[in-house]
């Protein structure tokens, strides 16, 4: 009788032998981190952060960079309602209407947007984030009732309803925080709403409930740290809305009641008086909410597109 000797399979020496060389060095990395990596490749990315980092910079280092104070209006024996003073060594950009440094007036106003706009859209989020969570978590009559709160603020133009608070609470920059986080306070609700009912019904999700885990710890350890991804994205791109309804508000005259204190939306009010003669009182404060609009919108698409995969492009 011929016995048969089955040699078994020779083992592999490494892992590269059965997956490849190309995936060996591949290794899991968080949302966060692969989002940041994808950044650190984008164009539109590094410019928007640029312009970004810059304008907090200018914002948070005023006081050091503006050759004058804010509120001093010494000069304003040297304007005229014809003509204003040239540039000069002391005056690098010339005077304002009322008398004031231009330089430091945009300088400030720079530091007066990043305040208002930074905690308008920090209170707004708040409130979303309250009210959509709640809606989120509970779901049913919870659910309805915070939606028809949401759908209520909605169907208010969102400049019309931070006229009115701006107006009801009166001429402060607390008001115009108010105002602008009033507006925001639906989009972050519907927007964290949605995720987390999209989370909802994920397996994992089923998977906790089977194993007894009572809903909030579900709701606080799964379900809300996976929703917030896109509502800190919506936040970055709601910072750029409110600097524009920080002018905006300034410029209907809701803002601040003192006319030195510095603000952009103010600043195109008195420079469009003298747009003929004096244009750059104008233009520089324009130039200012666009160029800083436009960096908060890019590194917001950016990171939509980074955290998001099924718009993602690389």
């Amino acid at each position: 009788m011929s016995s048969t000797t089955h040699e078994l399979p020779e083992r592999p020496a490494s892992l590269a032998a059965v997956m490849g060389e190309q995936n060996v060095d591949e290794k899991g990395i968080s949302l966060w981190a692969g989002a940041w990596r994808r950044l650190q490749r984008d164009p539109a990315a590094i410019i928007g952060g640029i312009i970004v980092l810059l304008f907090i910079s200018v914002a948070l280092a005023a006081p050091l960079l503006a050759p004058h104070q804010p509120s001093s209006v010494e000069w304003a024996g040297e304007v005229t309602p014809s003509s204003l003073p040239p540039a000069s060594a002391d005056h690098p950009l010339g005077l304002d209407p009322f008398g004031s440094d231009l330089l430091t007036q945009l300088l400030y106003g720079a530091r007066q947007s990043l305040i208002i706009g930074v905690v308008s859209t920090l209170i707004g989020l708040s409130g979303g984030l309250v009210l959509g969570g709640v809606a989120g978590a509970f779901g049913g009559w919870v659910d309805t009732l915070m939606m028809r709160i949401v759908d209520i603020l909605l169907s208010i133009p969102a400049l019309l309803l931070a006229v009115s608070v701006a107006a009801i609470v009166g001429r402060r920059p607390e008001a115009l925080m108010i105002a602008i986080a009033a507006a925001q306070v639906p989009i972050f609700a519907r927007l964290l709403r949605g995720s987390m009912l999209k989370q909802r019904n994920q397996d994992y999700v089923l998977a906790s409930f089977s194993l007894g885990l009572r809903r909030r710890t579900i709701v606080m350890s799964h379900v809300l740290p996976n929703s917030i991804s896109p509502v800190i994205v919506q936040a970055t791109l709601t910072l750029a809305t409110a600097i524009i309804e920080v002018a905006a508000l300034s410029y209907l005259g809701l803002g601040a009641p003192d006319p030195t204190v510095a603000e952009w939306g103010r600043m195109l009010v008195k420079g469009q008086e003298r747009l003929a003669s004096a244009p750059h009182l104008t233009l520089l404060p324009g130039i200012c909410i666009a160029v800083t609009a436009l960096g908060f919108t890019l590194l917001g698409e950016s990171l939509r597109e980074a955290l998001d995969p099924k718009s993602r492009r690389r």
